[in-house]
């Protein structure tokens, strides 16, 4: 039987799970969030594409990630550093000990791959 190691990040087909910061984390607004989690492999390996609505959060990152803006603005925004504008065709990593903000702007979509 084939076994394909080929596969599209899309959310085609999927159904996406909800979500929301937790409520004490909200700076501003009362964004939402639709995860569409396309690879989920051993090892703390996560790949899809994650969507957000306007509103400001506090985020930390003990794992590493790489992001990809498909459309929308955000600010990301780290602890005592300096203000990220963020757009289609931006790309970033996140590294573990990241602490700060997350502002969606206007409603964000991104590519994301995680490292656990």
């Amino acid at each position: 039987m084939y076994v394909s190691h080929f596969l599209a990040v899309s959310t085609a087909g999927a159904e996406p799970e909800e979500g929301a910061p937790a409520p004490d984390r909200i700076v501003s607004g009362a964004p939402s969030f639709k995860t569409w989690n396309v690879e989920e492999a051993d090892g703390g390996l996560y790949a899809g594409i994650w969507e957000a609505t306007p509103g400001k959060w506090r985020i930390e990152y003990e794992e590493w990630e790489f992001c990809h803006i498909l459309s929308g603005v955000s600010i990301v925004t780290e602890d005592g550093g300096e203000a990220h504008t963020l757009k289609a065709g931006d790309s970033f990593i996140l590294r573990p000990g990241f602490k700060g903000t997350w502002e969606v702007v206007e409603t964000t979509r991104k590519e994301y791959v995680i490292r656990a």
